[in-house]
């Protein structure tokens, strides 16, 4: 059992015998009440998210989880097929317990998932990973680094904002985390 105040966004608890991941958490102290941590909470088993505020005297219990490297492997219709890269292992997981983590899924990236008693329960991606433009406006001749920005397909249908000197067949680093264009990755 942990205190409320030490939330962590990612972290994962379980709250009425169920498993939530903490999807966001702000610490809260107004005027001369007690402090108190307001959450934003996703359920493993749903996929609803709740919120629902802690007092600070409250105590938590933290799920430990156990993670593994594996590698994607391929898709098939709904399922997605990862290996154990020690092991060897092959698992597959449901579309609906990997949710937004898919359009940055590559063949062979490496990634950790995550299990609850023996059972997997979600993956944690790099915090980047390098992902080819199949499509986007020709480069501005002249561009340079600046506020402008435009849309760019890339290779697995994610669709996020690149500045105006990328072209089509390069390849970018992606925050997983915001979906965000980092920089250029050089050939």
């Amino acid at each position: 059992m942990i205190a409320a105040t030490q939330i962590k966004r990612g972290m994962t608890i379980i709250r009425n015998g169920e498993l939530y991941r903490v999807f966001s958490f702000q610490h809260i102290t107004p005027g001369n009440w007690r402090g108190m941590v307001q959450t934003k909470l996703k359920s493993l088993k749903t996929g609803a998210i709740i919120e629902h505020r802690f007092r600070s005297e409250d105590r938590v219990e933290q799920a430990y989880l156990e993670t593994n490297e594996m590698e994607y492997l391929y898709a098939d219709g709904s399922d997605y097929y990862f290996m154990n890269t020690e092991t060897f292992e092959q698992i597959h997981l449901p579309m609906e317990l990997l949710g937004d983590s898919i359009p940055y899924l590559t063949p062979n990236i490496k990634i950790q998932v995550e299990f609850y008693e023996g059972k997997a329960i979600g993956i944690e991606l790099p915090a980047s990973v390098e992902l080819k433009v199949i499509s986007t406006e020709p480069a501005l001749r002249g561009a340079t680094v600046s506020n402008v920005s435009k849309p760019a397909t890339l290779e697995t249908g994610l669709v996020i904002q690149v500045p105006p000197f990328i072209n089509e067949g390069e390849v970018i680093r992606v925050d997983t985390n915001e979906g965000k264009y980092l920089e250029r990755v050089k050939s």
